[in-house]
């Protein structure tokens, strides 16, 4: 009989629980999530009895599981002399689509060329997001199925896929990890009626354990430890009010009626402490107000939150107090085109403060024109005077259709501040003529007529607000 050897049979508890489990009937394992790459030995060193007991091993394996693009996918990749992709992930969504192509697959002979079908499956087969490879963001999960003779040099490329995260089957971990949370999750080894599970977690004394490890032992080496309780069918538990930056071990202890079984432990860091604000930036900005934003909103954590701000060089501060639920401020009773100082403190329970501070511009008035005249000159020449003249006036920009020998086309100059008027020539009847004044951030609202160069033509006109 061949000594197998099958690196993680337990596919189920590896693969992510999904929430669709009432709808199904009770034959089928609909209660997983995840892409699972079967390493088929098929080469002459097993036997056609050992080959076929094998091929029909995975056929009773599967054919709980649910299949499809939300579900388990499975693929099957041959090992030889050259490794053999029978199928993909996104070759079969159904049990019998999966279970003929099982049942139909021939032994390969050949040498055991594992390290050529490990290559294959992490440089093609298992890469996330490719095409017809594994899904990112779910669990990948390698089974490997063999005799266990002269496997070949597979040390190297089983080191590599570890690095990846494939073939990790650790029974207690650590996820979601935050400043002052953490989740713990384990493979379910009790159920509700057998017993429960003792958790207990603290801060590790210095010089207990290396930082980031997640090596298992039996001990917490804490210098004090809390304690939580679970029911038999769990597998997570949230361990909360962590200090930040901090070496934990949390060790979890199986209390069974039945069995005597050992505690596991892991250790983990938690993160730095993130003090709100990290920051401020500005989402409105008007003439007289400003609209300023920070984040992240720390409700929990913060009392409040106080604005401050000033005109820039010297000018005088003001301040504004809102709740720790408020993640934005408008700063009213602003001076156009200026450029402001502005601190968003926040005041934490801890008696601590973060403060960030940012430079904000109000936007500069754009004051319209407010007359236009034209007045026909001669045939084809028109006199345009306008009234202006305010604060921060750069010039006026001027813009009319071409000549008789250039239809459609624009033509357009432009004039100092002090200018009121200029002669216009060559234009072509019922030519449209539009004065703008413009300012050092952009142009304001112009003012357009159609100058008249017939013989009935009026000597002037005013013209009305329009673009310009």
């Amino acid at each position: 009989m061949a000594r197998w050897i099958v690196f993680s049979l337990l596919v189920s508890v590896l693969l992510r629980k999904t929430d669709s489990q009432n709808t199904v009937p009770e034959t089928v394992l609909n209660c997983c999530e995840g892409d699972v790459l079967f390493l088929l030995d098929s080469s002459g060193s097993v036997s056609f009895y050992d080959y076929s007991r094998m091929v029909r091993f995975l056929s009773a394996l599967l054919q709980p599981f649910s299949l499809g693009p939300n579900q388990v996918r499975v693929a099957l990749l041959q090992v030889g002399t050259e490794p053999h992709l029978e199928f993909g992930f996104e070759a079969h969504n159904t049990q019998q689509g999966l279970q003929g192509a099982i049942l139909g697959i021939r032994q390969l002979q050949g040498d055991t060329n594992t390290e050529a079908a490990l290559r294959l499956a992490r440089e093609r087969v298992l890469v996330p997001g490719g095409q017809g490879g594994a899904r990112a963001g779910l669990p990948r999960v390698l089974v490997w199925l063999t005799d266990g003779v002269q496997p070949g040099a597979v040390e190297g490329p089983m080191a590599e896929l570890r690095q990846e995260e494939i073939i990790r089957a650790e029974r207690l971990q650590v996820r979601d990890v935050t400043s002052s949370s953490a989740m713990l999750q384990w493979r379910p080894v009790l159920s509700g009626a057998t017993g429960y599970y003792d958790i207990r977690f603290g801060p590790i004394r210095t010089g207990v354990g290396g930082q980031g490890s997640h090596d298992t032992s039996s001990s917490t080496g804490a210098v004090q430890y809390r304690r939580l309780t679970r029911p038999g069918d769990s597998t997570w538990a949230e361990l909360t009010d962590l200090q930040p930056d901090t070496m934990y071990n949390a060790t979890l202890m199986p209390e069974s009626n039945l069995d005597f079984l050992k505690p596991l432990s892991v250790t983990f860091t938690t993160l730095p402490e993130v003090l709100s604000p990290t920051m401020v930036t500005v989402s409105e900005s008007s003439t007289n107000s400003v609209r300023v934003s920070w984040g992240p909103l720390q409700p929990n954590s913060v009392q409040r939150y106080q604005v401050e701000y000033s005109a820039l060089p010297r000018g005088e501060v003001r301040i504004i107090s809102v709740g720790r639920n408020q993640d934005s401020a408008v700063l009213p009773q602003l001076q156009p085109d200026t450029e402001y100082l502005v601190t968003v403190s926040a005041l934490h329970s801890t008696g601590r403060e973060r403060a960030m501070s940012i430079r904000v511009c109000t936007q500069e008035e754009l004051p319209g024109l407010k007359d236009l005249e034209l007045t026909t000159v001669g045939s084809d020449s028109v006199q345009v005077r306008w009234r202006g003249s305010v604060e921060g006036l750069r010039g006026y920009w001027v813009s009319w259709e071409g000549g008789s020998d250039f239809p459609g086309h624009t033509s357009s100059r432009y004039l100092p501040p002090n200018s009121f008027s200029t002669l216009l020539t060559h234009l072509r009847p019922t030519s449209r003529i539009c004065v703008s004044p413009v300012y050092r951030t952009a142009r304001g609202n112009g003012l357009c007529c159609t100058a008249q160069t017939y013989s009935n033509a009026v000597p002037w006109g005013h013209g009305s607000y329009g673009s310009a």
